[in-house]
């Protein structure tokens, strides 16, 4: 849970410095850092779903039109349930309330409850957390780390110590689904069929997704994609 830890840490550093630092950080050098961050993101999904590709020429080309025959088949469950548009509601409920905290004195559940929903709502929370229950430490939780960080301190000036607080839920909820996953590497590995790569060429694949976001290069409704990260070792069983 080490990625998971940082990701709280970032949290909690984002208020402390919301305090400390007299100007908020400037929009020159938040664009240089959604740069830094978005090329990092690019190399580690890109990594992850490389290094995921094993055996033959053949069996790597295998192993990927079945996982991106998983994310066709997965954005179409995201459809159906809607994922996208719940991702959605948690970014309009956290627009009300900063509207409302704008015109009047916010309470401190207020800013607890839009950080805690965003940040846990955020695509890289379940990605990352599938990556380090899989694979270990999953680096992409520094760049959610500093992401929800620099969103701290902008949120903290806004609503007080309440969002620094979300910190915990955050970790909670990461960290229930790193254990969770990890109770699936072991019986996953035995299998004869690669069902551990396929999940992790998936999920580095969406990370990718998730950095062309992050870059502002495309927007991609990653919400809907998740159901891949399920269908892609159910597909793997049936046609490898």
């Amino acid at each position: 849970m080490v990625g998971a830890l940082i990701n709280s840490a970032g949290i909690v550093l984002g208020g402390v410095l919301a305090f400390v630092l007299k100007k908020p950080v400037s929009a020159a050098n938040q664009s240089r850092a959604r740069v830094l961050l978005g090329v990092f993101t690019v190399w580690f999904g890109l990594t992850l779903t490389v290094s995921s590709l094993n055996g033959s020429a053949g069996q790597r080309l295998k192993q990927l039109a079945i996982v991106l025959l998983a994310m066709v088949l997965g954005k179409l469950a995201g459809k159906l349930m809607r994922l996208q548009r719940l991702s959605n509601a948690v970014g309009q409920f956290a627009t009300r309330k900063m509207a409302a905290a704008a015109s009047g004195k916010p309470e401190f559940n207020d800013g607890f409850r839009v950080a805690t929903a965003l940040f846990c709502a955020a695509p890289l929370a379940i990605l990352g957390s599938v990556t380090e229950g899989l694979t270990g430490f999953a680096k992409v939780f520094c760049v959610k780390a500093v992401m929800d960080g620099m969103a701290t301190m902008a949120f903290t000036k806004t609503f007080g110590w309440g969002v620094v607080v979300s910190a915990i839920p955050v970790l909670a909820w990461q960290g229930a689904i790193i254990r969770g996953v990890a109770l699936l590497e072991q019986p996953l590995r035995l299998q004869a069929q690669p069902l551990l790569d396929s999940i992790n060429a998936t999920d580095g694949l969406l990370i990718f997704c998730v950095a062309l976001i992050v870059l502002q290069i495309k927007k991609v409704a990653v919400a809907e994609y998740l159901p891949s990260l399920a269908l892609a070792p159910l597909l793997t069983r049936w046609l490898w």
